[in-house]
């Protein structure tokens, strides 16, 4: 079939984040806005993305490059579409906590200065609009948050075939993949977290990258393994995310799809999510996450701020 897109069509990927740190005197937070010496503007930073990126690692990349400000994200804010020389052009946002920065890293071929200043502040600055209609999202909801994060192993060797114990089966060569790829997008939002996982092998391989990224360890739990699942209705593993929300520290939750609907249940009741009075869940709560898909779930103080789900299409 003939390609009748007009040349230069191609929708441009690109990410940033409505970067933020604490303010000295107790404050609003304040965030971060760039200055571009080419077009003479104010904006938040942001940058394109590289072939196969996912889109959490393009934003700390890119804020990284133009301000020297490392992230840790939060929550996804509303993503922006505009065009550049004829072509679409959608830029992807989060809230991030600033953990540190390069102040050599300015001036560079980009931007030429930085400044700090609140929300309001910033909102009056911007040069653009569709700048301002992300500050807006991000001064809806707070801005510090922690992680509980429900993740989906990945691909394993398939059950047919296999004759060994199933906990035993492993990740295939695509598995493997995923879990490389997954170890830098946990990292975006968690870059230290406790792991838990299933003592089943192919959950353990999927987060073992993750926690050699992240300097920590990957512990096994076997309220987390199907069969236990079964034998006493999810009750264990639904007790452990409840401890875990209590804790109010990133952690990272590897399981299976038979007993993800148990700890997203589980997560919602603990966070006071759904119900009257509660946050409300977003409309994909229910389905299934693929393969090495995952929930980041945004917490404080207990309750959910947001919820976001992540898989590795996203690419």
């Amino acid at each position: 079939m003939p390609d009748n897109k007009p040349p230069g069509s191609k929708l441009i990927r690109a990410a940033g984040a409505v970067a933020w740190r604490p303010a000295p005197d107790g404050g609003e937070p304040e965030v971060l806005l760039v200055h571009r010496k080419k077009y003479d503007d104010w904006s938040l930073p942001k940058g394109k993305a590289e072939p196969g990126e996912l889109l959490p690692v393009t934003a700390v990349r890119e804020v990284l490059e133009e301000s020297g400000a490392r992230l840790v994200l939060g929550r996804r804010l509303t993503s922006v579409r505009y065009q550049v020389s004829g072509r679409p052009k959608r830029v992807h946002y989060w809230a991030a906590r600033v953990t540190g920065t390069d102040e050599a890293a300015v001036p560079n071929a980009e931007v030429d200065q930085v400044d700090w200043v609140t929300p309001p502040a910033a909102r009056s600055r911007v040069s653009y609009a569709r700048d301002a209609s992300v500050l807006d999202d991000f001064a809806r909801l707070p801005a510090a948050t922690v992680p509980l994060i429900l993740l989906r192993h990945a691909r394993a060797v398939p059950k047919p075939g296999w004759d060994r114990d199933d906990a035993a089966r492993p990740l295939d060569d695509a598995g493997r993949a995923d879990a490389a790829a997954l170890a830098g997008l946990l990292a975006c939002f968690a870059p230290a977290a406790r792991v838990l996982s299933s003592p089943a092998l192919r959950c353990l391989e999927s987060v073992r990258p993750y926690a050699g990224l992240s300097g920590g360890t990957v512990q096994a739990v076997p309220a987390l393994h199907v069969q236990s699942f079964r034998t006493d209705g999810g009750d264990s593993a639904a007790a452990l995310v409840s401890d875990a929300v209590a804790a109010g520290e990133p952690v990272v939750i590897c399981a299976h799809r038979e007993n993800l609907p148990i700890l997203r249940a589980a997560a919602a009741a603990a966070l006071g999510a759904g119900g009257p009075g509660g946050r409300p869940l977003p409309g994909d709560w229910d389905e299934p996450l693929p393969t090495a898909g995952c929930w980041v779930l945004h917490t404080r103080g207990g309750a959910l701020v947001a919820a976001d789900r992540y898989d590795l299409s996203d690419a």
